[in-house]
């Protein structure tokens, strides 16, 4: 299912939402990518300026993918009621 985000905090809610229905713990993600669970945390909860790096490694230990594409016109409250 493809999802929109356009703040760290909806990015975050994406991850954490599909690392549960993957019934993967925080920390089964972090030993996976080799980095703390308290970096995890931080990204699922928008609070942490996240290298890309990390995001695109997080990414990949879920099977996910970025998709870059034209804004919609989806306001950012629309959005949010979409988590």
């Amino acid at each position: 299912m493809e999802q929109i985000a356009r703040s760290a905090k909806q990015v975050g809610a994406i991850i954490r939402r599909y690392r549960r229905n993957k019934g993967l713990t925080q920390n089964d993600i972090s030993e996976k990518i080799r980095i703390r669970q308290a970096t995890v945390s931080r990204l699922e909860t928008g609070e942490y300026d996240t290298s890309l790096r990390t995001i695109f490694d997080v990414l990949a230990a879920l099977d996910l993918e970025i998709t870059i594409r034209e804004r919609s016109k989806f306001s950012k409250h629309d959005i949010e009621d979409m988590l």
